[in-house]
């Protein structure tokens, strides 16, 4: 019986606990090797795959993989992604992004 009712208490709050928001971090305190969650105005499309973001702590570099930047130019985003080195200089590799207006942008690439 015990079984049974945790199965039903995971099941009502499994998604509660998936749409629990990250904890948004400063550009400035991002670490190296970790995974965090980011909010800032893409400041310049430096490439066809990378962009850069800025809040008021800083700037950082970030790679979206295969593919074409899906943003533009002063557009607010939060991204979650992998926080890597790039010739020594912080890179966050993005695996999902969310828009002012609420939508979703994932990307498919493998970090290795």
């Amino acid at each position: 019986m015990r079984s049974v009712l945790l199965l039903a208490g995971l099941l009502v709050a499994g998604p509660v606990l998936a749409n629990t928001a990250a904890t948004t971090v400063a550009i400035g305190d991002l670490q190296y090797g970790t995974t965090a969650t980011i909010s800032g105005v893409v400041e310049q499309i430096t490439d066809e795959d990378e962009f850069r973001l800025r809040d008021e702590s800083g700037s950082v570099l970030v790679y979206v993989g295969p593919g074409i930047v899906p943003f533009n130019t002063g557009e607010t985003i939060t991204l979650s992604g992998i926080v890597d080195r790039d010739f020594g200089r912080l890179e966050v590799y993005a695996r999902e992004a969310v828009r002012a207006d609420g939508s979703r942008v994932a990307f498919s690439h493998q970090y290795e």
